[in-house]
C-alpha cells in the first residue's frame, strides 16, 4: 500500500529534526467511543421503512388506487 501524502510530510518532518504530529495525538484518537446497542423487540415493532414513500409528484396515479363510488368500483 502506498503512503498518503500527510504520511509523506510526516516523515520529511522527522528527518529534517522536527517534532512528529503523531506524537500530539490523544492516546483515545484510534478508539470508537460510540456506544452501539441492538434494537429493542418493541423498537423493532414500531420500526417503518419508507411508510408513504412518493418518488414523484404524481405518484398517487401510478399505484393501484381504489376509488368506491356509489354504484361502480373503479380498478
Amino acid at each position: 500500500m502506498s503512503k498518503s501524502k500527510a504520511r509523506k510530510l510526516r516523515d520529511k518532518l522527522v528527518r529534517e529534526g522536527k517534532r512528529n504530529p503523531e506524537l500530539s495525538r490523544s492516546s483515545f484518537a484510534m478508539l470508537d467511543l460510540n456506544t452501539r446497542r441492538t434494537k429493542t423487540k418493541q423498537e423493532k415493532l414500531n420500526q417503518v421503512k419508507h411508510k408513504k414513500q412518493s418518488f414523484g409528484k404524481d405518484d398517487f396515479q401510478t399505484k393501484d388506487c381504489f376509488y368506491l363510488d356509489a354504484d361502480l368500483i373503479v380498478v
